[in-house]
């Protein structure tokens, strides 16, 4: 019996008997940089080690970070990345397409039983798909880059089981809120987490994306779903030409019937509610209304975390033939262009400008500071993104909350946490 994170460490490094915290040395099926994590820092580690990359097409190339490029430093970053890309003749190049957890899938790069990594610690995002997806920093990218492997400490994985389905107006950031509340931000350590139960079954791909995403809240080197229905028909519309992995089918890379020997969890999703959590942690969470709600100045709709199509349909439903508190703003920033364009055609867009939204850029943008709009020192925000960490949107005196698109929808329009079930429109 093995799990399916067993299944995939096992196939990327050849090894069929392995035990918990042993070491192994894995194969990379792919590996992706954006600007701040990739050329400007691969490139000079590689040219000190005198390597070249080991498979040009392993590697993506993402711009979410340093753009738009507003200043001198971002313009500097940009042409290193652009002539980083046009020497190595990388294939998977995405400039200025969005967030680049949200356009890799996008673009069809991700298949079940892929073992990647990812420049970035929300790399976890791809675990969605069934792939073995983890961060990692610059000198563990060079080396990937310049060899093709990486060693990994295997991990235990802890079993999360959802029960029931979501109500109305609860989304998937509410279920991972409900765990970093319940268990705080070292629940799994370094171990692996795997998202299973009737509940997932409920849950489309992007919703699916949260959960992995905010897997890395709860110190999890990697957040996976397996493959299902629900998968298949996002890369048969995504992915139509992709090569199966090992050419296994992908109900193949499932966890058998009794192969997880670590702590459980369960999120019952019938009784699940609307979750905020307070600065400066997304330990801090507890249900919406257990909250003292201070009086916000900025809701911010953006991430890769909360600003998918699925998120603005969410958001729109809330905002729909309504206008945001005069004492607030309300900023909102898709999570990629192709997600853009389908909330503009969905008329998603225009409720947002009727109702008194301004759009940022598809980027990283606020979520980790970069960019020209920052939290300022008196700003309180509530906010869709995955952290709240002192200073992480802006100047170190702001406070940020978070919370799900919906209930960041609501909070625009009264300028304090409420609860969206009571503030829902029809679309």
């Amino acid at each position: 019996m093995f799990s399916i994170v067993e299944k995939i460490l096992s196939r990327a490094s050849g090894q069929t008997n392995f035990a918990v915290d042993e070491y192994l040395s894995c194969k990379v099926d792919l590996a992706m940089v954006h600007d701040s994590s990739g050329p400007r820092r691969l490139a000079p580690k590689l040219a000190e080690m005198k390597r070249k990359l080991f498979d040009k097409d392993r590697l993506a190339i993402i711009t979410d970070h340093f753009v738009p490029a507003h200043d001198e430093a971002s313009q500097k970053i940009k042409r290193v990345t652009e002539e980083f890309v046009h020497r190595e003749n990388i294939r998977h190049f995405y400039p200025e397409e969005g967030i680049c957890h949200v356009v890799l899938p996008q673009k069809g790069l991700l298949s079940p039983g892929m073992f990647f990594v990812g420049g970035d610690s929300h790399s976890t995002t791809a675990g969605a798909f069934g792939c073995y997806a983890f961060g990692i920093g610059a000198t563990d990218m060079a080396g990937v880059a310049a060899t093709g492997e990486i060693w990994i400490k295997v991990p235990q994985t802890r079993l999360v089981t959802l029960t029931g389905a979501l109500g109305y107006q609860v989304f998937a950031k509410d279920i991972i809120l409900n765990l970093c509340g319940r268990f705080g931000m070292n629940m799994a350590e370094y171990q692996a987490l795997e998202f299973a139960g009737e509940g997932i079954a409920t849950l489309s791909m992007q919703e699916r994306m949260t959960l992995s995403n905010m897997s890395a809240e709860l110190g999890a080197q990697a957040g996976i779903i397996a493959p299902d229905a629900i998968t298949s028909e996002w890369l048969d519309a995504h992915a139509p030409e992709r090569t199966l992995v090992d050419g296994m089918p992908d109900t193949y890379w499932q966890s058998d019937m009794g192969s997880h020997c670590g702590p459980s969890y369960n999120v019952d999703l019938d009784t699940l509610s609307p979750y905020a959590a307070a600065p400066h942690s997304p330990a801090n969470a507890a249900p919406l209304t257990d909250h003292d709600s201070p009086e916000f100045t900025i809701a911010y709709i953006g991430a890769c975390t909360g600003a998918k199509l699925v998120d603005l349909r969410a958001a729109a439903k809330i905002l729909k033939g309504k206008q945001i508190a005069s004492s607030i703003r309300l900023l909102i920033a898709p999570a990629s262009l192709a997600d853009q364009q389908a909330a503009r055609d969905e008329g998603l867009m225009q409720i947002f400008e009727e109702a008194g939204a301004r759009f940022l850029p598809t980027t990283c943008g606020m979520c980790a500071g970069y960019g020209v709009d920052r939290l300022g020192a008196e700003d309180i925000c509530i906010s869709s993104t995955a952290r709240n960490f002192k200073g992480r949107m802006g100047d170190a005196g702001s406070q940020v909350w978070l919370a799900s698109p919906a209930s960041v929808a609501a909070a625009a329009l009264t300028g304090k946490l409420t609860d969206p079930r009571h503030l829902v429109s029809d679309i």
